[in-house]
């Protein structure tokens, strides 16, 4: 989108307006391909009843199945890749461009970038790539070797986002946790952590980073977490699963007890931390037994969050290979079962918040209803976890993307509900920012 924009190019959400619609395309698992397939069809439709003269796919359905979109979509007027981004100009304006088959893509603070996330948030992504060899994942094969963004790149576009009033950075990549290494860095994340909260800002500012990688958790990571007030307390370290004889099969190791010892040291380490992880459920080999340590060990974790995925069977991954497949009424009931596990705990974790205060950061009205806005507590990661609704805001107007102190009153399953108590105003900054807002 920056580089449309620095193009001249005028961007719209609306595809029945728009000359050239470009689809942005996953495909990690089925259901991702799935929706990437309908979205790519019903876009398809804009050129014959829209303005659209030009369709054109990007992203990693590209990296995947290439082939198959240009001889089974004649829909479909160009294709580009993962690692083609540089492109995008060009193809849009119908001009054939060669792809550069010998640098893989990484962006960088001189790129040029559109937010289309609200005003008040945005993400960082500080790598790409991975090189972890877990058989379920088929992300590399698209994504490459792990590669880091220079370090004061990072920085300057963290300072530059803080300046035009975004409030929250979220730093993601593949495998966050091993930012630098490539470099020649030791401790690479929890110096560039540190280098960012340290970052002056006229309001204050929340840096969270996303995917941990268990064993990657090191304590200087989390000394930095705790020492530094603009980091925010939350860990999200995806483990897949507790069993060790499934670890083993996905190729990641450990097991639920050795997780549990690095959960109480991270607990011990950062006062207050909430942690989000995700699992897999019926991965090949999977017994009633596995799963039965999986369901025991998240009672024993006592997650702030937890994602359960069921386990896609992916042709290209390692995995695809395996013996002793799950079948999926199985998989299904086993979801249900260990979601309703963590949903008696969330419950009860959530309640325990009630009567407490917190800074939150306002988002605006909610989607279910404009009448009714809603905030985020610093433990509370945007667009994945729960949300808390403001059910009485006080004597100050609402505006979005301000911090303001909720008291937490009630509790749900996953979401919150609370009071705004502060009575000093905030100064809201409100910077002219190139945005666009996606549904």
């Amino acid at each position: 989108m920056g580089q449309l924009t620095s193009a001249g190019h005028e961007l719209t959400p609306h595809p029945s307006d728009a000359d050239v619609i470009v689809v942005n395309t996953c495909s990690f698992i089925d259901p991702a391909k799935q929706e990437s397939v309908d979205t790519i069809l019903e876009m398809a439709e804009y050129k014959k009843t829209g303005r659209a003269q030009r369709l054109i796919v990007a992203g990693c359905l590209v990296e995947r199945y290439r082939a198959d979109i240009q001889k089974n979509m004649p829909e479909v007027d160009a294709v580009i890749g993962t690692n083609e981004l540089e492109r995008i100009t060009a193809l849009c304006e119908g001009v054939e461009s060669a792809p550069n088959p010998f640098e893989p893509y990484l962006y960088h603070d001189l790129t040029p970038r559109v937010l289309a996330t609200p005003r008040h948030f945005a993400y960082i992504k500080i790598a790409e790539g991975c090189d972890h060899p877990c058989t379920f994942c088929v992300i590399p094969q698209y994504r490459g070797k792990f590669r880091s963004r220079r370090f004061e790149s990072v920085i300057s576009e963290a300072t530059r986002l803080f300046s035009q009033g975004v409030r929250e950075i979220n730093l993601i990549g593949q495998d966050t946790t091993c930012f630098g290494e490539d470099l020649g860095m030791k401790d690479g994340l929890a110096t560039l952590l540190a280098r960012l909260a340290q970052i002056e800002t006229a309001q204050e500012k929340w840096v969270r980073f996303l995917y941990c990688y268990p064993n990657k958790v090191t304590q200087r990571l989390l000394d930095t977490i705790a020492e530094h007030d603009a980091l925010v307390k939350y860990i999200d370290m995806p483990l897949q699963h507790a069993s060790a004889p499934v670890l083993k099969r996905m190729k990641r190791g450990a097991s639920g007890d050795i997780f549990l010892k690095l959960i109480e040291r991270i607990r011990r380490t950062i006062p207050g931390v909430a942690i989000r992880t995700s699992m897999i459920v019926g991965f090949p080999g999977e017994t009633a037994q596995d799963f039965e340590t999986l369901c025991q060990f998240v009672q024993a974790a006592q997650f702030d969050r937890l994602g359960v995925f069921s386990y896609s069977d992916e042709d290209t991954s390692a995995s695809f290979a395996l013996d002793a497949k799950v079948d999926a009424r199985t998989i299904y009931q086993r979801k249900r079962r260990l979601m309703a596990v963590q949903r008696k705990i969330s419950r009860a974790r959530n309640r325990a918040l009630i009567g407490q205060e917190f800074p939150v950061l306002v988002e605006g009205p909610s989607a279910d209803s404009d009448l009714v806005w809603q905030a985020r507590l610093s433990t509370q990661a945007p667009e994945i976890d729960g949300v808390c609704y403001i059910s009485d805001p006080g004597d100050r107007p609402l505006n979005k993307g301000e911090i303001r102190t909720m008291r937490i009153t009630e509790a749900h399953d996953y979401d919150l509900t609370g009071e705004l108590i502060d009575l000093a105003a905030e100064p809201v900054s409100r910077p002219e920012l190139v945005q666009l807002s996606v549904p």
